[in-house]
């Protein structure tokens, strides 16, 4: 293993952990909530920084994906089959604990699929949604692109926002938490803040582990040079059209894990986390962080995000981000982290 190429990973969790000390002791814990909720925002911005950053596809259908995830993984775990609970087939779940006994808010008897399955079909329909539309899309290139995901964006959007079973304008709430291992839960209530920050961040880690690992890899010399220039890359021998569908599919994933558990740490979610403002600012936060920068879209994510969910660009939220994105494009089309352009700074102070 390559000591080398795991070591911005660990600086991060060492700095994830000084970040939970620091809030502790200074009576801010309540801090936790926004930050743990912009790290599952930033999984979908790492996956994006792949998809743009190294295989030069633009897309505006992130929101759709999260959306995806985080509806599937609701609406599954959230249907009460209590009427049922005497069937043959929902006692047999019950013992194999695809199917669990609960209560809600009021003390009622409740029986939903487990969170865990609900969470893998989440996946399974987004890597299936990803193929479908995937196969023709990878073949556009530039605006042609993201036209086509701008659509399929808007089409997830109208689906959940008119749909009654979706919850239409009001969403779907009282989903319940995500049991994982060894008593951890994703849940956002107050006794479990510590608990979920650091489930988040695990998340967060792990994406970027599998990335870093992709970009070492031979895929990740393919798309770098699928970025450089398709007609190039297919002279060569590589596949274009299959490593972008990959690519495409992977960043689906990522944000689909964000959607399905934020889902469960906020106990609902609502047709605005499916709306095209939300893909324009996942795009916004890779062109500020630098395309095809890890840790520089990484760390934009998160401060961000936490920003806006803090309430400090107010009304002007969208604004904010749309004015970022269009700042970046005609100033630093790099991004602002870009390690090249810190280092010339670096240098003309030292000058």
């Amino acid at each position: 293993m390559d000591s080398k190429r795991y070591l911005p990973v660990a600086v991060l969790f060492g700095l994830v952990v000084l970040v939970q000390i620091v809030i502790s002791f200074t009576g801010t814990v309540y801090l936790l909530t926004q930050v743990t909720m912009a790290a599952y925002y930033s999984l979908v911005v790492i996956g994006l920084c792949l998809l743009l950053g190294y295989a030069g596809q633009i897309s505006l259908g992130q929101a759709g994906f999260f959306a995806i995830g985080g509806y599937t993984s609701a609406v599954i775990s959230t249907q009460n089959l209590v009427q049922w609970v005497d069937t043959p087939l929902v006692k047999g779940l019950l013992r194999l604990g695809m199917v669990v006994e609960r209560q809600d808010l009021y003390n009622n008897a409740i029986v939903s699929v487990s969170p865990w399955i609900a969470f893998l079909a989440a996946i399974l329909i987004s890597i299936a949604v990803a193929f479908l539309i995937g196969l023709p899309i990878v073949r556009l290139r530039g605006h042609y692109m993201a036209m086509a995901t701008l659509g399929f964006g808007i089409i997830i959007y109208r689906i959940v926002l008119g749909t009654g079973f979706l919850g239409e304008a009001d969403g779907i709430s009282e989903v319940p938490g995500f049991k994982l291992f060894f008593g951890l839960e994703v849940n956002g209530s107050l006794p479990l803040r510590i608990q979920n920050y650091y489930i988040a961040w695990v998340l967060v880690t792990l994406a970027i582990i599998i990335s870093i690992n992709l970009i070492q890899s031979r895929i990740g010399r393919a798309l770098r040079s699928i970025h450089g220039s398709d007609e190039a890359a297919n002279a060569m021998g590589v596949n274009t059209s299959r490593y972008k569908l990959y690519t495409f599919v992977i960043s689906a994933v990522f944000a689909a894990v964000g959607g399905a558990f934020l889902t469960h740490y906020n106990g609902g979610i609502g047709p605005s986390e499916a709306a095209v403002m939300k893909s324009v600012r996942y795009l916004a936060i890779v062109a500020v962080g630098g395309m095809g920068n890890l840790w520089g879209v990484l760390f934009m994510g998160v401060l961000l995000n936490f920003l806006s969910l803090r309430g400090y660009f107010g009304t002007f939220d969208d604004a904010v981000f749309g004015t970022i994105l269009v700042s970046i494009m005609l100033f630093a089309p790099q991004g602002v982290l870009r390690i090249q352009r810190l280092q010339g700074w670096l240098k003309k102070l030292k000058a």
